[in-house]
């Protein structure tokens, strides 16, 4: 790794975005490497495949790339990756098509130790897992998007309001209409 590798690598994100703005070489790559999983996993949580969420994730930092010049600094870098993520997936789910996540939920052997848990066990822990999937889905999609980046990219109120341009009251009531909700369609099920 050269010095000027290592000396990108130290630089803020106000001082990279400044440096790709500038044409130095990997910078843009850098900021890529340093977001490209979050804005991966916020994707999946769209549109439930892999695949689908490589592609979006792809083209949110295509248009992140294309759009660089226009991030003003007002909110963090990943702030602004985030709100083109959720324009970008909102653009591939139709609104009024709920969002069925049937396939592997992302990262699952991340959180679960599944050593002391029997066949039985983690079937059932798999089935409520589709449950709840389903039920986020089908929740309107402001309560969705809310309730996704709150509990599954654990998001502050006030960097919910930021990416979706909205303010923190109503995060906070969307939230709370999700959870409320999200109890109600478990409960019927």
């Amino acid at each position: 790794m050269s010095a000027a590798d290592v000396q990108l690598m130290e630089l803020d994100e106000r001082a990279l975005v400044d440096a790709c703005l500038a044409g130095r070489a990997g910078a843009f790559d850098l900021i890529v490497e340093r977001h490209r999983r979050p804005v991966y996993q916020l994707c999946y949580r769209f549109v439930g495949n892999h695949e689908d969420a490589s592609d979006l994730s792809q083209d949110v930092f295509l248009r992140a790339f294309r759009g660089l010049r226009r991030f003003k600094g007002q909110s963090s870098l990943a702030t602004w990756l985030y709100r083109i993520a959720v324009n970008v997936s909102l653009n591939k789910v139709s609104a009024k098509t709920p969002l069925v996540q049937t396939g592997d939920p992302i990262d699952e052997q991340q959180f679960v130790d599944d050593r002391q848990e029997s066949a039985s066990e983690r079937l059932l822990r798999q089935e409520r897992g589709v449950r709840v999937r389903k039920a986020i889905a089908q929740l309107p999609r402001k309560q969705r998007l809310t309730l996704v980046l709150r509990m599954f990219h654990e998001m502050s109120h006030q960097e919910i309001a930021d990416v979706l341009g909205s303010s923190v009251g109503a995060v906070k009531a969307n939230f709370f209409h999700a959870m409320n909700n999200l109890k109600r369609m478990l409960a019927d099920g």
